[in-house]
């Protein structure tokens, strides 16, 4: 289970160098959203681990709250209003 760990804060961190490099705010809003999802995903797999089922409470939580963020952003970035 180590390896998978490794796997995805490897991919945390290829998404932060493209967060800090990326040429346009699209870019950067993709990869701060996947650096979520790779967030989420450590925390399930910790989850499973320690058996601790409050955590995929914990993880689901997030993920609906960066799905909210992500929904957030994309309407500012095209210059409309939240309540339309």
């Amino acid at each position: 289970m180590n390896i998978y760990f490794i796997i995805l804060v490897a991919c945390c961190f290829a998404c932060l160098i493209r967060a800090w490099i990326g040429k346009s705010i699209p870019d950067r809003m993709v990869a701060i959203d996947i650096m979520g999802t790779l967030a989420v995903g450590m925390t399930a797999l910790l989850a499973v681990i320690t058996e601790r089922n409050f955590l995929i409470d914990v993880a689901l939580a997030w993920i609906f709250l960066s799905f909210i963020g992500t929904l957030a952003l994309a309407k500012y970035l095209v210059h409309k209003t939240l309540d339309e």
